[in-house]
């Protein structure tokens, strides 16, 4: 009696359930991004062709002098020199040393000392180009190793990069940039101490209708970069000024511009639901619902992925997103050609099957329940383990009309053939599922008997068997339970015991076989 109530609770109460169903569901989605992390790049070194920019070709006055790479020692004695022309030669070679594609000898630039010169070259405001130069060589520093970076900000050059970002010169500006997202790009850390420093205001300034699109391009990357890692995010202080920029930049044409944008708001959306709260008052989601049709994947991926997120939140955010037309877009992303797509789709689809039944018909209506149990029988295996998680949360809370529809769509072979997968993890959950989708159809007049029977053709009886075998204590217990409770014999002859006999005189019980005919002879 108590194992059935229990069993009603799990399948009506969904208060608690649901959003631990959704914790667990973000847990798994960190493992999902670590192989890659994400497509967007943390750092990036500048190795354009030095001799035709347009900077320096303006200095050469249109004449291309090869730029000559001078030893270390003596690149430290003209930039003691006070010469204005040793020290701007000097910068040059070392920018081009650093600008080279393979291994750059970066440690050999620091070791020398040269932080400190370059970092006191970024003030000589009288001298743009040189500026410019310096600021560049610093920016490829700062490409580099984590230790390489911190050296960076330990010369002081982030409050001088703040401050070139007002130079009224674009291509200081931008080079400051490039160079303060680098050094965000490290880590927490380093995101904060550019935050600190106060980069978001004349960083926020620089979009505007005359800022070339190559310069914003920049500017939406390196605002990507401070809203990136989230042990510990951003301030929110932070995130309030950074939303209203990403709001205007996420209606931009520009593929990159909308790449880096939907990228800072996958990461601002990856948190608690307070964060999420904050980029749903933005206004963004309709716009980033829209890009869910975006042709090309380097803008689809991130937008994707904040829907994503924003689904693992409450209840009422999802719904957010579901009467924003989300849903319209998921048949073709779960049908897509690429499979990282159909997985990042599936896990999105999870954490709506994991809120309210209402949440779960929505996934119905859009005729989304056969993608997913198509992927569940032949979809590669990450996107057969986000589908596991769908039909498990879609089971936890399904009504028993759901309920029906799910087994109408088949979903029995695909699922008692992933009981043959390996991963202990989401074996438990599989299992969880199972017992929900037989606790479920158990209230639905004719259905357990058929679901019963569909299970033991598909061989789920034989490797529900086979799991109690298995050495991981959870899933011999979830595995027996469901033996015991709907396969074993005893069950199967006590519901037999239970079906009248048919004969003359009207219908007649058979006892039980342990009970003799007579009745029970108690000695005196």
């Amino acid at each position: 009696m108590a194992e059935n109530i229990s069993r009603i609770q799990a399948f009506k109460n969904k208060g608690k359930d649901s959003s631990e169903m959704r914790r667990r569901r973000n847990e798994v989605s960190v493992q999902l991004r670590k192989s890659k992390r994400d497509e967007n790049v943390l750092k990036r070194r500048n190795i354009t062709d030095v001799d035709s920019t347009s900077p320096l070709k303006e200095h050469n006055n249109q004449h291309s002098v090869p730029i000559q790479i001078l030893p270390l020692p003596v690149v430290v004695g003209n930039l003691q020199s006070g010469d204005d022309n040793l020290m701007f030669t000097s910068v040059q070679s070392v920018r081009k040393m650093l600008s080279k594609e393979k291994s750059p000898p970066i440690d050999d630039v620091i070791n020398a000392g040269l932080i400190p010169m370059l970092v006191k070259l970024l003030d000589r405001f009288d001298l743009p180009l040189l500026q410019f130069e310096a600021a560049w060589a610093l920016t490829n520093i700062a490409s580099g190793t984590s230790e390489q970076t911190k050296a960076v900000q330990e010369g002081g050059a982030v409050p001088m990069f703040v401050k070139l970002l007002s130079s009224v010169h674009d291509n200081v500006a931008e080079q400051a940039v490039w160079a303060l997202g680098n050094i965000a790009g490290d880590g927490p850390l380093m995101r904060n101490t550019v935050i600190a420093c106060g980069a978001l205001g004349p960083l926020l300034a620089l979009i505007k209708p005359s800022t070339s699109i190559q310069f914003l391009r920049n500017v939406t990357w390196t605002l990507s970069n401070l809203c990136r890692n989230k042990n510990p995010p951003p301030d929110v202080t932070a995130v309030q000024q950074v939303l209203p920029a990403i709001a205007r930049l996420i209606l931009s044409d520009d593929k990159e511009v909308l790449a880096d944008t939907c990228w800072a708001l996958s990461y601002l959306t990856d948190g608690v639901n307070e964060r999420i709260q904050l980029v749903l008052d933005s206004g963004v989601v309709p716009k980033l619902v829209e890009l869910l049709g975006y042709p090309e994947v380097n803008v689809l991926t991130p937008a994707l992925r904040a829907i994503g997120n924003i689904v693992t939140g409450r209840d009422d955010q999802t719904q957010a997103v579901i009467d924003t037309g989300a849903l319209f877009y998921f048949r073709a992303l779960l049908t897509h050609k690429k499979s990282n797509i159909i997985k990042e789709a599936a896990w999105a689809i999870s954490n709506v099957t994991a809120g309210t039944a209402q949440q779960i018909q929505a996934v119905m209506d859009s005729g989304l329940v056969p993608l997913i149990v198509d992927i569940l029988r032949r979809g590669d295996f990450k996107a057969r383990k986000e589908a596991i998680w769908v039909i498990t949360n879609y089971c936890s809370g399904a009504n028993p009309d759901q309920v029906k529809y799910l087994l109408h769509c088949d979903v029995i072979p695909p699922l008692c053939e992933q009981l043959k997968i390996q991963d202990q993890k989401d074996i438990q959950i599989l299992l969880d599922g199972l017992k929900s989708l037989l606790a479920s159809a158990s209230k639905i007049e004719g259905m357990l008997d058929d679901t019963l029977d569909k299970i033991e053709e598909s061989e789920g009886i034989d490797h529900l068997e086979k799991l109690q075998e298995n050495g991981n204590k959870q899933i011999y217990l979830k595995a027996k339970g469901l033996i015991e409770r709907y396969f074993s014999d005893e069950n199967i002859e006590e519901e037999n015991n239970l079906v009248p006999e048919v004969s003359n005189t009207g219908f007649q019980f058979a006892p039980p076989q342990s009970i003799p005919a007579t009745g029970f002879n108690f000695g005196s």
